[in-house]
């Protein structure tokens, strides 16, 4: 059984590839993972907090900031312990 041209072409192309590198060194991660999750902790606390008038905008700010702090976060602590996600 022969294989497909196409497999050999990728083969060679997978051979001739540079290795993967982060833009963020793995060693930095456990910080970057502390921060934006205490920047999260403090956003929800302060979105919390806020004064209940119609500060539509600012509540959903505050919110879209915790909110993406916290998804980064929960990724670079996955992969600051080696749950590669």
């Amino acid at each position: 059984m022969s294989l497909p041209q196409g497999y050999s072409a990728a083969a060679e192309a997978h051979a001739s590839a540079l290795p993967f590198s982060p833009m963020i060194p793995v060693s930095s991660l456990p910080y970057v993972a502390v921060t934006l999750l205490l920047a999260s902790f403090f956003g929800t606390f302060f979105f919390t907090t806020l004064p209940k008038r119609n500060a539509l905008v600012s509540e959903i700010l505050v919110a879209v900031f915790s909110s993406v702090c916290a998804g980064f976060g929960i990724v670079a602590l996955f992969n600051a312990v080696g749950v590669y996600v």
